[in-house]
């Protein structure tokens, strides 16, 4: 998979709110009523993960669930990427 042009990774961002770049990566902080329900809403993406074969980073603050993707063996950001983000776009909205 070939990485995006800064042209495109704008114009996905722009389909994805809250989303940001960051470095070789795109980030959104999530914030839920609690611990459980930040735990659950990360559960809730693995299976899409592990069926797409792409992971997030996935850091968990109590409340607060950050996602960061890249694709790692490519060195950027790729399709796959904006697909795991909209997939948890998804996920928190279910």
């Amino acid at each position: 998979m070939s990485l995006l042009t800064d042209e495109v990774i704008t114009r996905e961002l722009g389909t994805l709110p809250g989303w940001t770049k960051d470095g070789n990566a795109i980030r959104k902080q999530f914030t839920f009523k609690g611990f459980p329900e930040a735990v659950a809403f990360v559960q809730r993406l693995v299976p899409g993960c592990e069926a797409a074969d792409h992971h997030p980073d996935v850091t968990i603050n109590y409340r607060k669930v950050t996602l960061s993707y890249s694709t790692h063996s490519e060195g950027g950001l790729t399709g796959k990427d904006f697909a795991g983000a909209r997939a948890a776009e998804r996920v928190v909205g279910a």
